[in-house]
């Protein structure tokens, strides 16, 4: 198996340009979008199935009322435990060598699992095509030896793309320099394997605590029984069908006894 590849987000060096969100969008087509009112420069409040990267401004407050802008550019964790993967009944979900984990649009169901049992919120569903979406790191670019293309685009290298261990190294560097600086809050996050979800791949540097990046501190893998929700989807869609033959059968015998 490849190295397993990751992205490093350091929040310290964003400049909230939202290069690495236009080129997100750019690189794998996705559509416009209305922004909405967040109350802040964040132009949506949460991860759309045409948003998989979300450059997030968050106001935090200061002694003598003082207020310091937060910036991350958020994206799907591509987390070591993955629940979207774990509760997905079909297989069309899957983790590549390097990995990463992506969604299979030909073989999803649409069935939504994978978005209730994410725990960043990163998993949405696209009603024009019935399936989930989410990001996958570029995954065609990465197969051909290019990174993605957020981490690209970064003007001021705030978004870091390559092999897991050496950015960990680096990032664990750069936080120590941090705290020396007088950033006592610096901290990673997802950084390590042991840590919760078995890390993330897309792990990030932070300014303060993880919940003031609206992330959650001890994130959690749903707990799901595949096997029976498989089962029940089956049966339900059994049913449905049996209905609409049921149906069909009873309207043509009304149109028969309506010729008697």
């Amino acid at each position: 198996m490849a190295r397993t590849l990751a992205m490093f987000t350091d929040t310290s060096l964003c400049i909230g340009c939202r290069a690495c969100q236009v080129a997100c969008k750019q690189w794998n087509e996705l559509g416009q979008e209305v922004p909405e009112w967040t109350g802040t420069y964040q132009n949506h409040a949460h991860f759309t199935d045409k948003t998989f990267r979300l450059v997030r401004f968050i106001e935090e407050p200061k002694p003598q009322g003082q207020m310091a802008w937060l910036l991350m550019s958020d994206v799907c964790k591509h987390c070591a435990d993955a629940g979207c993967l774990n509760a997905c009944p079909t297989g069309a979900i899957e983790r590549t060598a390097f990995g990463t984990v992506n969604i299979n649009q030909d073989v999803c169901n649409g069935c939504r699992y994978c978005v209730s049992a994410c725990p960043f919120g990163v998993v949405t569903f696209n009603h024009d095509t019935g399936t989930a979406h989410k990001c996958s790191f570029c995954n065609d670019r990465i197969h051909n030896g290019l990174g993605p293309a957020c981490a690209k685009a970064c003007p001021t290298e705030s978004i870091q793309f390559g092999f897991r261990d050496d950015l960990v190294a680096k990032a664990t560097k750069r936080v120590a320099a941090l705290q020396a600086m007088g950033f006592k809050e610096a901290q990673l996050y997802g950084a390590d394997s042991q840590g919760f979800l078995g890390g993330l791949n897309a792990f990030f540097l932070l300014l303060a605590k993880p919940a003031t990046y609206n992330l959650p501190d001890n994130p959690q893998v749903p707990q799901r029984n595949v096997v029976r929700d498989s089962v029940f989807s089956l049966g339900s869609a059994l049913l449905v069908g049996l209905g609409a033959i049921f149906a069909f059968r009873r309207r043509g015998e009304g149109k028969e006894s309506d010729h008697a």
